[in-house]
């Protein structure tokens, strides 16, 4: 039997099937591992009488969330996405035969459970227990418990900052078994690498605000320049570190990034930017440079010039900060690049009508 016979059972017996169980945390392939509570900084693996989740959350550090949801940073491709799920390490032999037999023998007893939703918990059944397989999907004699401690059965997690449900839940193939040190079956394209830790790692990523300095702050004036510079604390490097660790199977990744250049967009056509562009590159580790008295006829290197006043209102200057990003991991020999990651801030700027001033 084919890969789509293989997803062809795991929707029908899981999602007719199993969503007569109620579960604290997650089923199989209707409810992929991790789902509801997501990957977070504070989630554990393991089981008890009322549920069961993954052995294998993935671990976050650094510059990240401590929620879980996504981070502040927005990528400059907007083809690029983090995965919407994966496939990791969930259980070992002997516990997964306890949950899964039981959940298997409470839905056969469930009122209904007839025709081809039953069928197919027959199909799983045999799959895990008498070496019931299909093409590229051998079965499993006594749900493998003769390996116990060899290896763990792997299982879908979604990505509970995936806005798109069938994306999210696309890791629906049935629970699969993987040796201690030995790569997942190659069907599994999903399955959890460094590569999808970094990404991770990226979409959780928390960086500083870019609240830009002004000079005037708050209030400038029409035709006079007004200065524009980033505090030195903006540009150290940050660093964020997903990883998965788990008896067997240990990978990790480290996303870091580094400014680039500040982009500014003074919130009215009625303006001129410096430079032309609006992007104010890094130079000498700095981006911007500081005003200080003398310099008011001066053009600065970073800035902005209105044209007209605000009347009595502000214009939104939108202030966008570029990353650098790259990451590092487990069998990675060196830093790989990323699409870079942007951050955004809007201050309210005051323009009067006052040709010249004295700073």
């Amino acid at each position: 039997m084919n890969g789509s016979r293989r997803r062809v059972l795991s929707t029908a017996a899981l999602t007719l099937a199993l969503s007569a169980l109620v579960l604290t945390q997650s089923a199989y392939a209707a409810k992929p591992v991790g789902s509801g509570k997501g990957a977070t900084t504070d989630e554990r693996g393991g089981g008890d009488e009322t549920g069961i989740y993954a052995a294998a959350k993935v671990q976050y550090s650094g510059a990240v969330t401590k929620d879980g949801s996504a981070g502040n940073v927005t990528s400059s491709d907007v083809n690029w996405d983090p995965p919407p799920c994966w496939y990791a390490p969930y259980l070992g032999a002997k516990d997964f035969k306890k949950k899964m037999s039981k959940d298997i023998e409470d839905v056969k007893s469930t009122p209904g459970m007839t025709g081809h939703a039953g069928a197919a918990v027959g199909e799983m059944q045999r799959h895990y227990e008498d070496e019931y397989g299909w093409t590229d999907t051998p079965g499993y004699k006594d749900y493998n418990v003769e390996k116990d401690g060899e290896g763990m059965f792997w299982a879908g997690v979604e990505n509970p900052n995936e806005p798109d449900y069938l994306k999210r839940t696309s890791c629906s193939d049935l629970p699969f078994w993987v040796d201690n040190g030995e790569p997942p079956p190659p069907q599994y394209e999903e399955a959890i690498t460094p590569e999808m830790l970094a990404a991770l790692a990226y979409q959780h990523m928390e960086l500083p605000d870019t609240k830009v300095t002004l000079a005037p702050n708050g209030n400038t004036k029409v035709n006079l320049p007004t200065w524009a510079w980033l505090d030195d604390a903006v540009f150290d490097e940050v660093q964020a570190t997903a990883a998965i660790n788990v008896p067997g199977f240990n990978i990790q990744a480290t996303t870091t990034a580094t400014p680039k250049s500040l982009t500014l967009d003074p919130g009215t056509e009625d303006a001129t930017t410096i430079p032309a562009d609006g992007e104010c590159p890094i130079v000498d580790g700095k981006i911007g440079e500081p005003y200080a008295k003398g310099k008011s006829k001066e053009t600065p290197p970073c800035g902005i010039i209105y044209r007209r006043s605000s009347n009595g209102g502000t214009f939104p200057l939108k202030a966008q900060l570029t990353w650098e990003i790259s990451w590092t991991g487990t069998g990675q020999a060196g830093a790989v690049n990323m699409p870079d990651g942007t951050i955004e801030a809007v201050q309210n700027v005051t323009v009067e009508e006052i040709q010249s001033i004295n700073r």
